[in-house]
């Protein structure tokens, strides 16, 4: 059982996170180019697995890493399709 002063500081860094994504998905939307987009949707995902993590430390609900261990290896294969596909289209990135 973890002390509640640990817990609370879980979920606020989490909260932190969740602010960054806000600012992240700005940044994704009005991107002034496409290799901005591409790098705030990765940093997005990146972004979730770990407020999924920290949720699950904070909560003390470990089948919340199984989510986070799926999402992050869905966002690895999202940026390894778009490098892919960029690449054909004509310029690397």
């Amino acid at each position: 059982m973890m002390p509640t002063d640990l817990s609370e500081i879980f979920l606020a860094a989490a909260a932190a996170f969740v602010v960054l994504a806000i600012v992240m998905f700005y940044r994704a939307v009005a991107g002034p180019t496409t290799q901005d987009r591409l790098l705030a949707v990765n940093v997005l995902g990146t972004n979730t697995v770990v407020i999924l993590a920290l949720l699950s430390v904070a909560l003390e609900q470990p089948w919340y890493l199984d989510i986070a261990l799926i999402y992050a290896l869905l966002n690895f294969l999202m940026a390894i399709a778009i490098s892919k596909f960029t690449v054909e289209r004509g310029g690397v990135l």
